[in-house]
């Protein structure tokens, strides 16, 4: 990508001057991608990256199933910013800054909870659950010139969601969120049609550290090219509790794509059991039928061959930045923030069918914890294999890393076209570009990615 931004300029290990530009290699004439180490150790590009990127791009804050009627909340931390995310008693989902309006204490101290009110703890000004200041002890101590209409809660510049899943942006000229989604919200949607009472995210999430730069972890959720490597132990247990059903993360019937904005995904057929609806004798006996009973309900719903998409492939896949769904054994929606240039932290809930309960939905929550867990059969390898890397950074004579797996032909399930799209985001909006295009992204017309075996 042609560059004509001044950018800064950082020392490199090797004692080089390295730019913005000049810390990709992107030859798609020659098949030829690398991204220079400096990216995932530096402090300058990290400060950067909040500059550029989280203060500009819509930014994952919670689902609206989260918030079951008027005054539920959940307090959350975005882009370092404290938010309230909250359901009005109108029944409105709005985004707040967590912060009074008078000296600047949180108003809102609880992760979670329902407040018809909130009263800040330092000098008890209190506001609705739609923002607006509604009491100030001693009122009459101000001046005609203090106006409570205008002293209450300060909405995040733009909030918007897309089916469920809420997004807020700090920039106000950010596009619309639709837009911003573009292709991506096909992905979503196959999420959403699994349920006619629509998904929600089961309570209880799971957080955890890892010890390397954050951009690592985007690359690794929509990466099959090590599942079979890395995840062996997991390949194995499926064999013993009743076969793996799909290919192992081979290149057959499987599609990487990027969907453009810096998104992308990774589909292919299912190699385990779905609870929506592909059952697998690790799920027993006693759950085939209901199973069976959902997988006919998509059909009738929607025609066999999107009923057979939903529940026979999986789907991994990244809207940028910073949040990944994976669509595989279970629903798992994963967000995470940098800390510094080598470590960061994350979180990660379940989303499930709003009328699964019973045997499925334990179902599902087991496969949530056994895989994608923090204490599971692939999340432990994964971090570990991250960790390493950031590691491994500290051999500074060894100075790129090399994405170029694929530039030369369709994209498979195990290319790298995925990585490159996030890469190329994360270019131009580094260096302040509007007109970014990706090179690889496949037309919206192309079929999916089929579900044989």
């Amino acid at each position: 990508m042609g560059c004509k931004f001044l950018s800064p300029i950082w020392k490199t290990p090797g004692d080089s001057k390295m730019t913005l530009s000049n810390l990709i290699v992107d030859d798609l004439d020659a098949g030829v991608f690398r991204v220079h180490r400096t990216a995932m150790t530096s402090q300058e590009i990290l400060d950067l990256e909040w500059k550029q990127i989280f203060e500009k791009c819509w930014l994952y804050i919670g689902h609206e199933s989260e918030l079951h009627g008027p005054g539920d909340y959940r307090r959350r931390t975005i882009a370092g910013r404290p938010l309230i995310l909250i359901r009005n008693n109108q029944g409105e989902i709005k985004a707040f800054y967590n912060t009074c309006t008078h000296r600047g204490a949180l108003i809102c101290r609880a992760d979670e909870g329902k407040a018809k009110v909130f009263q800040c703890f330092y000098h008890a000004w209190t506001f609705d659950n739609n923002g607006a200041l509604i009491g100030v002890p001693d009122e009459a101590g101000y001046g005609t010139g203090f106006d409570k209409h205008e002293m209450g809660l300060k909405p995040v510049e733009r909030f918007s969601s897309y089916r469920g899943f809420c997004f807020v942006s700090f920039n106000p000229e950010v596009e619309d969120l639709v837009s911003y989604l573009g292709p991506a919200t096909e992905y979503l949607d196959l999420i959403v049609d699994q349920s006619e009472a629509g998904m929600r995210v089961v309570a209880g999430s799971n957080k955890y550290a890892i010890k390397a730069n954050w951009k690592l972890l985007a690359e690794n959720s929509v990466d099959s090219y090590h599942a079979v490597p890395t995840h062996e132990t997991y390949f194995q247990y499926l064999a013993d509790v009743g076969g793996v059903l799909g290919p192992r993360g081979s290149d057959s019937n499987g599609r990487a794509r990027s969907l453009g904005n810096g998104h992308a995904v990774d589909e292919a057929p299912a190699p385990y059991g779905r609870p929506i609806a592909l059952w697998h004798p690790m799920f027993g006996e006693e759950a085939k039928a209901e199973i069976e009973q959902t997988r006919a309900r998509l059909v009738s719903l929607y025609g066999e061959e999107r009923a057979k998409r939903m529940s026979e492939t999986i789907r991994l896949f990244l809207i940028f930045p910073n949040l990944v769904v994976h669509d595989i054994v279970s629903i798992t929606i994963r967000q995470f923030w940098p800390v510094s240039p080598g470590e960061m932290e994350v979180t990660a809930w379940e989303l499930a069918p709003g009328e699964e309960a019973g045997k499925v939905l334990g179902l599902r929550l087991d496969n949530f914890l056994t895989f994608l867990g923090p204490g599971g059969l692939a999340t432990p390898d994964d971090v570990e294999a991250l960790e390493s890397c950031q590691i491994g950074y500290q051999a500074d004579a060894v100075e790129w890393s090399d994405v170029s797996r694929g530039m030369h032909r369709e994209p498979q399930a195990t290319d790298e076209v995925q990585t490159r799209a996030f890469w190329r985001k994360w270019l131009a909006m580094m260096e302040g570009h509007s007109d970014y295009r990706d090179p690889e992204v496949v037309r919206a017309d192309q079929p999916p990615a089929p579900a044989t075996r």
